[in-house]
Order: C-alpha cells, then sequence, then structure tokens
C-alpha cells in the first residue's frame, strides 16, 4: 500500500478530483484530513471512507483564511499525530472574461483561492513535515498558463495557476535538505462537476486533446498518488502535465 500509515491533508476534497484522489489514498493506507467548504459533503465522505476501513477525519473551512491551513495541520497532529503529505487541490476559475473587462474582485478571489491558500497550505505545513522529518506537498496547477498553452478569458485563473509552479520550485529548492518535495500537478480537462454537463461543450473540450478525451478524475488522482507516495522519491520541484497531449497543441 503506496501510503500506508501516512497521515495526509486533501483540500478539495468534497467533490470531483480532490473527492476521488482522497478515496483512493484512503484504498493505500492513508490517514486522511479532508478539508473544504461544504460540511456536508466532507461528512459523507469521510464516512464512507471509516466505514470501508479507511481512516479520516474532516473540517469545514475556507482556504482563503490562513487559519482554516493552520487548522488542518492541527487536526492532523491531534488525530494522527503528524503530518506525511498534502493534496493541495482546491481552485476555482472565476469569469472568464478579458482583462480589461474583469471586476477587481474576480481578480482578488481566484488568486486568494488558487495561489495565496496554496501560501498559507506551505507556511503551515511545511513545519509539521519538518517534524515527521520528510514529506510530500502536491498542488493541483493547470496546463493553462504553463509552456505555450494560454486561453483567452483565463488571465486570472492562469496567473493564478501559473504562480503554483514558481512556488512550488522555491519550496523544493529551500526544503529539499529536509526530506521535503513539492510538485505540482497540471491536469487537463477532466470529467467534473465544475466541467459542467453540457455535452456539446465536453465534445469540444475533449477534441483539442491529442488523446481525444477528457480525463476521468480517477487518472488525475492515481497522478497525484505517484507524487506523494515513495514511488516518487528523487521528484521535486516538478511541473508534471497529466493533461492527455493538450499543452503541446495549443
Amino acid at each position: 500500500m503506496q501510503l500506508n500509515d501516512k497521515t495526509i491533508i486533501v483540500t478539495g476534497a468534497s467533490s470531483g478530483i480532490g473527492e476521488t484522489a482522497a478515496v483512493l489514498f484512503a484504498s493505500e493506507g492513508a490517514n486522511l484530513v479532508l478539508g473544504a467548504r461544504r460540511e456536508a459533503l466532507l461528512g459523507q465522505l469521510a464516512t464512507k471512507i471509516n466505514d470501508s476501513g479507511g481512516s479520516a477525519v474532516f473540517l469545514a473551512g475556507d482556504v482563503r483564511e490562513e487559519s482554516f491551513a493552520a487548522d488542518l495541520v492541527e487536526l492532523a497532529t491531534a488525530e494522527f499525530s503528524g503530518l506525511d503529505g498534502a493534496f493541495n487541490n482546491v481552485g476555482m476559475v472565476g469569469e472568464t472574461v478579458a482583462v480589461p473587462d474583469m471586476e477587481t474582485a474576480n481578480w482578488n478571489d481566484v488568486i486568494a483561492t488558487n495561489l495565496t491558500s496554496a501560501f498559507f497550505a506551505a507556511k503551515h505545513q511545511i513545519p509539521a513535515l519538518k517534524r515527521s522529518g520528510r514529506g510530500s506537498i502536491v498542488f493541483t496547477s493547470s496546463f493553462v498558463g504553463y509552456a505555450n498553452a494560454g486561453m483567452p478569458g483565463m488571465g486570472a485563473y492562469a496567473a493564478s495557476k501559473a504562480g503554483l509552479i514558481g512556488l512550488a520550485k522555491s519550496l523544493s529548492a529551500e526544503h529539499g535538505a529536509d526530506g521535503i518535495r513539492v510538485n505540482t500537478l497540471l491536469p487537463g480537462g477532466t470529467r467534473t462537476a465544475m466541467a459542467g454537463d453540457d455535452r456539446e461543450i465536453h465534445d469540444y473540450i475533449a477534441g483539442l486533446h491529442p488523446l481525444g478525451r477528457m480525463a476521468d478524475p480517477t487518472e488525475i488522482a492515481e497522478a497525484a498518488l505517484f507524487l506523494l507516495s515513495n514511488r516518487a522519491s528523487f521528484v521535486t520541484g516538478s511541473a508534471m502535465t497529466v493533461d492527455g497531449g493538450i499543452s503541446i497543441r495549443l
């Protein structure tokens, strides 16, 4: 079991990639600390994991608040005596408009949710990982804003996701000697609730990928599992594309 007895924080765990990853991590032996805003859905997920023989606790909150990042680490320490890794997966797209038409409030909200939350997470997770003597942090970035992939109407989203890659590189350089690995995961189009249910839009997005389809959330979760596990013991500072080849086509 790739995460046996490892304690992992998962944010954005109430649905989509985060929920799928939590179930997968539990099946691989992880103790889970689940975080998201929707308390009822978190409770249902924790019950599902615990009833299946796994081990999960949860805390509802807003990743835009530093105290929530601290509280998740404290919960991991209180319930499982430490922290071994984190899948900081929460994110939002925001308004899809050109920058001159974008409300400042939208810019601030997207940056706070996608990027500042990662700063808060690292600020509190890294000291806990240092106490454990090792660990792995994974941030969910995106092919949008990376390499040659630019998409109109997504200035705030692209800036926040590109910023995650830079943050992870700096953190990996700062804390590699502490045994802490930090990487970003760059999914392509994935069939989650965030993608909506418009079949025409799904077909269009699928056609952008050389593989000719969108990803199942399990495929992204498996990549996160690899980065968190000892199988990726020499992988740090990387921007791992799991995007069906879309970033090389755009």
